[in-house]
């Protein structure tokens, strides 16, 4: 019995259940298309479509289901030994501009709560701003090549 033959068979079951995660994704994805669209009659068939609240929590779903489709992305190209780091940080960054669509003050308890929630969010979209240029630079980086 070799080490190596056990680590084959872990691979293989490795891969098996990042098979079985990206079917889960697809269906999670699948039912916040539904929900999507069950949102979409709600608005229209009750004439709130003018109501900036309703529409920024369709924007959410929209967002949410973006990253479940970029999660699912991640999980492919890492079952397939690809690099990663370009797709978590388009994640990231629909994540984060998902919470700054949605972000209400009033929502928070006190206003130095909103505050720092907001600050926090602004550096979050700096940084990732920042990572998604330098890994979008030309050139070879073997992070996303």
């Amino acid at each position: 019995m070799s080490i190596s033959r056990y680590a084959s068979g872990g691979e293989q079951v490795m891969r098996w259940l990042e098979l079985l995660a990206a079917l889960m994704l697809v269906i999670l994805f699948a039912i916040g298309v539904y929900d999507l669209g069950l949102q979409m009659y709600k608005l229209l068939a009750t004439g709130s479509y003018t109501d900036p609240n309703a529409v920024i929590s369709v924007i959410d779903t929209v967002l949410l289901l973006l990253i479940i489709v970029e999660v699912f992305q991640t999980v492919v190209a890492s079952s397939r030994g690809e690099p990663v780091v370009q797709i978590v940080i388009n994640a990231a960054l629909i994540a984060i501009a998902r919470k700054v669509i949605s972000y209400r003050p009033s929502e928070f308890p006190t206003l130095e709560d909103a505050f720092i929630a907001s600050s926090a969010y602004a550096v979050l979209l700096v940084v990732l701003l920042a990572a998604f240029w330098i890994v979008r630079q030309d050139g070879p980086n073997p992070l996303t090549r």
